[in-house]
C-alpha cells in the first residue's frame, strides 16, 4: 500500500509540474465549443434561414417578370381549301409591378422583425454556451479538488494507522484506536474509487461540449480574491433584467410582430393596384394564308377591389388581436420571471461570498483543531479518533470552500446572463483567476 502511495504522488507531481505548459483553461474551452456545439451552430443556421425569409417577403414589393411560350403542330382539313399541316408558336413577356399592396409592405416589416428574433435567440444561445462551459469546467475541477482531499485524507488517515499500529505493539494504545483508524481508512479507499468515476464522468460532460479530451486544466492561484456583483444594488439587476434579458428581448419582438399582424389582416379589405405590361409576338398560319405574324403589347392598371370573403377577413383580424394580447401578456410573465431569478441570483451570489469568507475563516480554525489534537495525542490527552475527526473537518472544510468559490463564480455569470449582459470579456475575467 505504501508503495503503491508513493508511486501516486510521484504521478501526481509529475503531471503537476507539466500543468503550467499545457493546462486547458476556460476561455479556450468556450472557444473550442464556439465550433464544436451543435445547439450554436443550430442557433446560427436559424437566422440565416429568416434573413433568407426577408428577402424573399421583399420580393412582393419588387416588379415581376414572366416569359412564355408555346409551339404547336396543327392540322386544317375543310372542304375549302385542301389538306395542310402547319406550326403555330407564340412567345412573349409580362410585367407585374405593385403599385398598392399595403399587406406586401406589412409582411416585409414582420420579416424583419423576425431576424431581429433569430439573432437575439443566437446571442441567447451564445451567452447560455458560457455558462454551460464554464459550469462544465468548474464541476471537473470541483471533482478534482474531491479527488485531491480524499487522497490527502488517506494519507494523513495512513500515516495515523501506522502510528496507531506502533503505539498498539508498544502498548502506549489500544486495539481501538487501530480498529478506527483502519475503518477510516477502509471508508475513504471507497470514496476514493467513486470519486474517480464522477470525476470521469464531470471530463465527459466538458469534452462533450469543446468536442477535445479533457486532460489538465488551469486550477485557481493562490489568495484568490472574488468580488460581488457590480453594481451592488440588486434592482439595477432586476430593472436591467426586465429591459435587456433576451428573453424579454425576443418577447419585445413577438409583441410587435402581433401588432403588424393585426394590421396586415385589416389591410385585406383595401384594394390592391398593379401595373402590367406585356409584350407578344405569334406566328400563326391558317389554311387560307401563310406565314401571319402578328406583334402586341399592351400597359396598364389593374385594380382588385375586396367586396366579400364570407367573413374570413373579419375572423383572422379577430384571430391577430387575440394573438397580440397573448404576446402581452407573455411580455410581462417574462419579465416577472427574469426579475425574480435576477433578485434571487444576485442573493445567490452575495450570500455565495459570504459563505467563502466564513468557510475560509473555519479553514484556519479546523487546521488550528487538527494541530492541537495531533499534539494532545503525542503528550496523551486526545485519542486517535479525535485526531480523526479533526482531519475530515479540515478536508470536508477545504473541500466545500473550493466548491463554494465555484459556485459564486458560475452564478455571477448567470445573473448577468439573466440581465442580457453577459460577454466573452466576463469569461476572460473568471479566468484571470486560473494558474
Amino acid at each position: 500500500m505504501n508503495r503503491q502511495w508513493i508511486l501516486g504522488v510521484f504521478v501526481v507531481q509529475a503531471v503537476m509540474a507539466s500543468a503550467p505548459a499545457s493546462a486547458y483553461n476556460l476561455v479556450e474551452a468556450y472557444r473550442d465549443a464556439l465550433t464544436y456545439d451543435a445547439a450554436l451552430a443550430s442557433a446560427r443556421s436559424a437566422v440565416q434561414v429568416s434573413r433568407e425569409r426577408s428577402i424573399q417577403s421583399n420580393a412582393g414589393l419588387l416588379p415581376a417578370i414572366n416569359g412564355t411560350g408555346s409551339i404547336s403542330r396543327q392540322l386544317s382539313d375543310n372542304n375549302i381549301s385542301p389538306r395542310r399541316e402547319f406550326t403555330a408558336s407564340s412567345y412573349g413577356v409580362n410585367m407585374s409591378v405593385p403599385i398598392y399592396r399595403l399587406q406586401n409592405i406589412e409582411v416585409y416589416e414582420q420579416s424583419r422583425l423576425s431576424i431581429g428574433v433569430t439573432e437575439a435567440q443566437l446571442e441567447q444561445t451564445s451567452q447560455d454556451l458560457m455558462v454551460r462551459v464554464a459550469q462544465a469546467y468548474f464541476d471537473v475541477l470541483a471533482a478534482q479538488d474531491n479527488l485531491g482531499t480524499v487522497v490527502a485524507q488517506k494519507r494523513a488517515i495512513s500515516e495515523q494507522l501506522a502510528a496507531a499500529k506502533r503505539n498498539f505493539e508498544v502498548g502506549t494504545a489500544t486495539i481501538t484506536d487501530q480498529q478506527e483508524a483502519q475503518s477510516r481508512f477502509d471508508l475513504v479507499v471507497a470514496q476514493e474509487l467513486a470519486i474517480e468515476n464522477d470525476l470521469a464522468t464531470k471530463r465527459a460532460q466538458l469534452s462533450t461540449l469543446t468536442g477535445k479530451p479533457v486532460t489538465s486544466l488551469a486550477t485557481f492561484g493562490s489568495g484568490v480574491n472574488l468580488i460581488g456583483p457590480q453594481p451592488a444594488d440588486p434592482n439595477a439587476w432586476t430593472q436591467g433584467a426586465r429591459e435587456n434579458n433576451l428573453g424579454v428581448v425576443q418577447s419585445k419582438i413577438a409583441l410587435e410582430i402581433a401588432r403588424r399582424e393585426i394590421d396586415r389582416q385589416r389591410l385585406a379589405h383595401r384594394p390592391t393596384v398593379d401595373l402590367v405590361a406585356s409584350v407578344t409576338r405569334s406566328e400563326n398560319p391558317t389554311a387560307q394564308f401563310v406565314g401571319i405574324r402578328t406583334t402586341g403589347a399592351s400597359l396598364g392598371l389593374q385594380l382588385n377591389v375586396p367586396i366579400y370573403a364570407g367573413g374570413a377577413i373579419d375572423a383572422r383580424v379577430r384571430e391577430a388581436i387575440a394573438a397580440r394580447d397573448k404576446s402581452m401578456t407573455d411580455l410581462e410573465n417574462s419579465r416577472r420571471l427574469v426579475e425574480q431569478a435576477a433578485r434571487s441570483q444576485y442573493l445567490g451570489v452575495s450570500s455565495g461570498l459570504a459563505q467563502v469568507k466564513a468557510l475560509e475563516a473555519a479553514e484556519k480554525s479546523s487546521q488550528l483543531a487538527l494541530d492541537s489534537n495531533q499534539l494532545g495525542y503525542q503528550v496523551g490527552v486526545r485519542i486517535n479518533i479525535d485526531v480523526l475527526n479533526a482531519q475530515q473537518q479540515l478536508f470536508t472544510t477545504r473541500r466545500d470552500l473550493a466548491k463554494a468559490r465555484y459556485d459564486v463564480l458560475v452564478n455571477g455569470l448567470k445573473l448577468k446572463q439573466t440581465a442580457g449582459s453577459l460577454r466573452e470579456e466576463d469569461l476572460q475575467t473568471v479566468n484571470a483567476l486560473l494558474k
